[in-house]
């Protein structure tokens, strides 16, 4: 199933409401595999961030998925600003779902550039502002190979023949395991 939701600024509204009402039972749902606006905006990147990863099975197909598209998964580069918890998979989370949260990462290919700075710097100067629109620069190769890297990441726990499982001693899966339909 692909869900499109909204209202994330405003305490991950979409999500909440269709986590809790779910057309489906929330318990077939295996895994929540979350991409919120994933712009390659620096040019040949050679990573990406899997946010999530070690707190269950996902961190291991995401790896694999990396890997087979040619990149590296690096850990999260703000881990102060606790985007796990931020995004809409949390509300999957909260369900007991084991999720991911994908992201274009930040080390470039090109000399000299500090990719994550950049990024920093266009959150500040343009993320939800007039100024973004269509028309910023995006790098289509990258853009390509993240969406094939994601897509294999969903694919992967498709084919899985285990549901992806929290890691022993998690912390979300001892809080949230075993909360789903509650």
């Amino acid at each position: 199933m692909f869900v499109a939701v909204t209202g994330e600024e405003q305490m991950l509204l979409g999500s909440d409401y269709f986590a809790n009402n779910s057309p489906v039972s929330i318990e077939k749902v295996v895994a929540d595999v979350n991409f919120d606006g994933p712009i390659p905006l620096q040019p040949s990147l050679r990573d990406v961030v899997a946010y999530g990863s070690e707190h269950s099975s996902l961190g291991q197909t995401a790896t694999q998925a990396a890997a087979e598209s040619g990149f590296a998964v690096s850990p999260d580069p703000r881990p102060d600003e606790g985007l796990f918890v931020r995004t809409d998979h949390y509300s999957f989370v909260k369900k007991g779902v084991p999720a991911l949260f994908l992201d274009p990462g930040y080390s470039s290919g090109e000399p000299g550039l500090d990719a994550l700075n950049a990024q920093m710097q266009w959150s500040v100067t343009i993320y939800h502002s007039p100024k973004d629109e269509a028309s910023q620069k995006f790098d289509y190769p990258t853009g390509a190979r993240f969406a094939r890297f994601a897509g294999l990441v969903g694919y992967k726990v498709a084919m899985q023949n285990e549901r992806p499982s929290w890691n022993s001693g998690d912390f979300f899966g001892k809080r949230f395991a075993g909360t789903s339909g509650k």
